[in-house]
């Protein structure tokens, strides 16, 4: 059983991806034999049914379905506003998207979602698309967590990230649910953050055009910002070795590594670490970006 990462980026990293999928293509010996790649998430700017972070991608629809059908991945748009009402459902550029990912790759694409409105108007709109219950509905009760697994719409749950590691429950789970779950490995947010949800909602509301302050990450290390090393300290960490050696033996083969809102260099740094050889990583970060006349000063 190989392990699938969910990558992000499917608009915002158009341009990394244009030159990374053709290495984990061509170049399979630089990459880990035991992952895959399972999908690539993301939603464009102004993405009224956008959530979890605030889209920024501006790159054509057709040309994205393109890259990841030429490839075999699957595309998954984040679709994850919280706070959808009916008249949102309209929305010409959200069902255009729909349109556009729908059909025609010979893989299936997904929708990741948090709203039961939407997500039985995509049932009955769009059949073509599997649906990931999204990590914005911060399930941290294990209970509400297999409640969400035992709903049939769902090919995968993501639950909070700080069930990660509560190994007394999830290794009870039968086998149909570990297969459901995907698990939230790099996330940097502070593991006793009482305002989760409210952070997810703040997002939902400025991506339908609210006018509503920015939410105030409490934090104690808000003001550093996204670090990987300091995302590698945070007790729900997942790394490599503990996909190799723990999760995948458990029976878990489901792995989500965010950070769409984060800049295109520390992405690689997800690829390098999570997909890459570390004799080849070199090689890797050449083929991409590194020449002998880049200057960083």
């Amino acid at each position: 059983m190989k392990a699938s990462f969910h990558l992000p980026g499917l608009f915002e990293f158009y341009e990394l991806y244009r030159v990374f999928l053709p290495l984990f293509r061509e170049r399979r010996e630089y990459f880990y034999d035991w992952c895959e790649i399972g999908s690539i998430y993301g939603a464009p700017a102004d993405c009224l049914w956008g959530g979890g972070r605030v889209g920024f991608g501006e790159d054509r629809p057709a040309e994205v379905a393109a890259l990841l059908r030429e490839y075999g991945i699957s595309a998954r748009l984040t679709f994850s506003n919280a706070l959808l009402q009916k008249e949102h459902l309209s929305d010409p550029k959200c069902n255009a998207l729909c349109a556009c990912f729908e059909t025609g790759s010979s893989v299936q694409n997904g929708v990741i979602l948090t709203s039961d409105l939407l997500l039985g108007y995509l049932q009955k709109r769009y059949p073509g698309f599997y649906f990931v219950s999204s990590t914005t509905k911060v399930l941290t009760d294990f209970e509400d967590l297999q409640a969400e697994l035992n709903r049939e719409a769902f090919r995968f749950v993501v639950p909070d990230f700080r069930l990660n590691k509560a190994f007394d429950r999830l290794d009870a789970l039968p086998n149909a649910q570990k297969r459901k779950l995907e698990f939230l490995c790099n996330e940097c947010c502070w593991f006793s953050c009482p305002d989760r949800k409210a952070c997810y909602e703040n997002v939902s509301r400025k991506n339908l055009g609210q006018n509503v302050p920015e939410h105030v990450c409490v934090s104690p290390n808000a003001a550093r910002g996204y670090r990987f090393s300091d995302a590698m300290k945070n007790p729900a960490f997942i790394g490599r070795e503990d996909i190799r050696n723990i999760y995948r033996p458990k029976g878990f083969s489901q792995f989500k590594i965010e950070g769409r809102s984060l800049g295109s260099a520390i992405v690689l740094e997800f690829l390098l670490y999570y997909l890459t050889k570390p004799e080849y990583q070199l090689q890797v970060r050449e083929e991409i970006y590194l020449d002998s006349a880049l200057d960083l000063f």
